[in-house]
Order: structure tokens, then sequence, then C-alpha cells
């Protein structure tokens, strides 16, 4: 084993989930209702029919979770509070009951030496506050900060890393303006309010974490793409930059500079002043952050027509791809923007392997954010696994594809990128959103009907890493 294959020492392995995605028990011990409770109760949403019920019964078989855990040598867990646990109505009176749930969570994480990392927003919005507007409106901004605030007191002295957001793009353009995420709106206006919004509301959440005076560093976790333009021409690298801009930098520039660009304001004027934007948002927003979370799936190549390609390399109606995939048109796109397939090994999600975009991404946040701790947050992906007659599971696949990526962090801490950690997505197959239970991403298979947990060899390839720092030979 070389050097060059070894992490600096104290570099932070971890894996991470999501509430909805795991806990299940959707109406237990006074949960209020989500918007994706609301969502996978229509029809024609979610495949297969499926719920987040009963997902992995984390809520019940934590303790369980938290053993695989320190099996497979994890220094850090990332899990989300979900918000309608802790507040059914999304403002008002604290379900202590939901707490005390994360309470025991964390003791038992600091009881097997893995530290706990929370995020508090990863989509599961109260039904409550949805019907009075949502992302779109500004109170929910407030109400989140409030919310912030009731978990921080109860967690705080426990819980030192805090994620406010979880992939603003998702929320807002999946869930506002493609309508393939809860809440299924398709409304492009209202997406980009609803961007807006959850920027803000990260701003407000710091700072109401910050008032709690407990020692806290505190970031949220981007969904950065790779925009790659298709070709060299004119075209295309225009295309390129219209999609970066409302990909990337719509939520960047705030969070970083203080400032929507202006090349992103003028291919939006047709459809918003940006009014919903008052005197003090952007100072709010741009509070400083101790750490940037970078999640990071696969790269995205945009050609501004399809006129001259194989139809069956093109995702027709503008580009996008993101936690969910699938084509869908940006804002402020025009019609005949393409995204592009390279060729390239895909995922069971459709989406190319490609570990060069997480070094182009994780370069290029290092030199936007001024040197700010960053880590990857998320990194993984879903094939078709099965457990087989020796009762194990088998993913050459996936592993090749962590091999890749874990390399491409190295490559990137040793340019001097300031990456300090990285967490595989995900500890355990899950609810995959509007995929259903169809998709899974787990270092762990998880047999929905027995819930039983089996360690995938991937699994065990990644204990060898987060045990050693050492990518291991395969």
């Amino acid at each position: 084993m070389t050097d060059r294959e070894e992490f600096p020492e104290g570099f932070l392995w971890g894996a991470a989930t999501a509430s909805f995605q795991i806990e299940g028990a959707t109406t237990a011990d006074g949960r209020g209702a989500s918007i994706w409770d609301t969502f996978c109760a229509t029809p024609g949403k979610v495949l297969g029919g499926d719920t987040g019920d009963p997902a992995d019964d984390h809520y019940h078989r934590h303790a369980q979770d938290v053993g695989l855990m320190r099996e497979l040598n994890l220094g850090a867990y990332r899990f989300s509070v979900a918000w309608p646990r802790v507040l059914p109505e999304g403002s008002g009176e604290v379900n202590r009951a939901g707490l005390d749930f994360y309470d025991r969570l964390v003791d038992t994480l600091l009881a097997a030496g893995i530290q706990p990392w929370a995020t508090l927003y990863h989509w599961d919005l109260p039904q409550r506050l949805q019907d009075a507007g949502g992302w779109p409106h500004r109170d929910t901004a407030r109400r989140f900060a409030d919310y912030a605030a009731v978990v921080a007191e109860r967690l705080g002295d426990r819980v030192r890393h805090w994620m406010t957001v979880n992939e603003p793009w998702c929320a807002s353009f999946l869930g506002h303006h493609l309508g393939v995420h809860a809440p299924g709106h398709r409304d492009p206006v209202a997406a980009l309010a609803a961007a807006h919004h959850l920027l803000l509301g990260h701003g407000l959440a710091a700072e109401a974490i910050r008032s709690t005076g407990h020692d806290a560093r505190i970031g949220l976790a981007h969904n950065q793409a790779v925009i790659r333009p298709h070709s060299a021409t004119a075209e295309d690298v225009r295309a390129a930059r219209r999609a970066d801009g409302v990909r990337n930098r719509i939520f960047t520039d705030p969070l970083l500079r203080g400032a929507y660009p202006a090349d992103v304001l003028a291919d939006l004027a047709h459809l918003t002043d940006f009014s919903f934007v008052a005197d003090t948002d952007l100072a709010a927003i741009a509070t400083p952050l101790d750490f940037l979370g970078v999640n990071y799936y696969a790269p995205e190549w945009v050609a501004a027509s399809a006129k001259g390609l194989d139809p069956d390399t093109v995702s027709g109606g503008g580009v996008g791809s993101g936690e969910d995939g699938g084509g869908g048109a940006w804002i402020g796109a025009t019609p005949e923007e393409v995204h592009v397939s390279q060729g390239l090994p895909v995922t069971h999600m459709g989406w190319e392997v490609d570990p060069s975009g997480m070094y182009d991404v994780l370069r290029r946040l290092a030199a936007e954010s001024g040197g700010i701790d960053l880590y990857v947050t998320e990194n993984g992906c879903a094939y078709e696994d099965t457990v087989t007659g020796d009762g194990a599971v088998h993913d050459p696949d996936r592993i090749a594809y962590y091999e890749g990526h874990v390399r491409a962090a190295l490559e990137a801490v040793r340019s001097g990128v300031p990456l300090r950690g990285y967490f595989a997505w995900s500890l355990l197959d899950n609810f995959e959103w509007a995929w259903g239970y169809s998709r899974r991403f787990g270092l762990v298979h998880v047999d929905y009907a027995t819930q039983e947990r089996v360690v995938k060899d991937s699994g065990r390839w990644y204990a060898r890493l987060a045990g050693t720092g050492r990518i291991p030979r395969r």
C-alpha cells in the first residue's frame, strides 16, 4: 500500500441517512403529517404507491443500526431530524416524545464513539406549514428558525455539527417547478421564491442555533453539479453557463458572496423581478459558514439543442438531474436545451459514473468558498442488489463506484482542497423518494418485509477504509 492511497490522520469517515427515508413510524408518538406523507398518498406520485412506512423502522431499531455503524467503523453519522416529529403543526407546542427520540439517538451514538451530525431539514416540511403557503412564503423561513432553536436547545450540549438545509435545489426546483418531489407543484416563480426562502431559512436558523450559546459548527449540504458543455461551440458553452447559473450559482453566490449573480437575474427577468428578496435577506443568508457540505453523484453535459445528436443520448425539454435524476426544463432555459449522455457506465438511477466530477466540484468550491472546511456529505450509488444463497450481497459495481470517488477525493486533498471528511450515501437501503423502494443505495441491505439487515460487500470494503484511512485493495 502506498502513501498515495492514505488519507491524512483525522480525516472523518461517516455515513448519511434522512428521516423520512428510514424512520417509518409516521404516525407514532404524536408525529404530524409532512408534505411527503401527502405526496405519497397522492396516486401516481411515487412508484408502486410506496409510502414512508415502514421504511427501515429506524425509529424503533436505532440501537441496532448504531451497532451496524460500529461494525462499519464509522466515526460520524449524519442523520436528519423530522420537523413534524418535533413540531407536529410546524410551530407552537413541542412534541416531547418526538424530541426524546433524537435525544436517545444522540446518546446511543456518543456511547458508541460516533459523532452525531444533525441535519434540520431533509425535505419533510410539516403539512400544516405547506397549507399556509410552504417555502414560497417568507413566514416558513421564520418558522424554520424557531424549530432550529427548539432542537438546538435540546441537543446542542451534545451535537456540535449542524446542517440547516439539505440540497435546497431539490427542495425548490424538483418540488415546485418539475413537480417530481413533494409538494409536487409546477410553478417556476414559486420555485424561485422557495429557493430564496430556503436560503433565508438557513441564515435565520444558523443565527438561532448560535444564539443558544452551545459550541456549534454550522453549514448546509449543497448538491453542487458539474455542468459541462457537450461541445466547445459558443451555443453549448452559453447553454452550460445558463444551466450552471440556476443549478449552482443561484445558491452559492448568496451563501458565499451575499448577492445573486447578475447574469442569472437577467436570465430570469422574464419570470420575476425577485421582489420577494427583502433588504436584509442577503446579509442573513451570507452568515459565515463553519463548513460546507457537498453532495455529489454524477456530472451533467449540456447542449444548446438536440440538432445533429443521437436521439438515444438526449433528455428532451431542457436539462436537469439532481438527486432524483431525469430530464426536465431548467427555469429560464430555452426549450431546445438538452442533457446529453456521454455513453459512460450508469447506475440503477441512470446516472453516469464519472469520479472526475467530484474532483472538479471540490476544487471549484474550495476556490469559491475562501478556504472553509469542506465535507462530502453525500456520495453513493444505486445498483440492483440481491441476497445470494450464501446470505451475502455481492455488489462489485458499488465498490468500484466508491473506490473511484474516494480516489478523486484523495486527489483533491493532495491538491490542497480543505476536505475534512466523507459521508457515504447511504447507511441503509431506504425509501428513495419518488422511486419508492425500487432503488437501493445502502451499504447495508434491508429486507423491508422482515427488517433484516445484511452488510453488503461494499459495506465491508467501506469498513476497512473507515478503519484504516487507506483505500482497500479489492
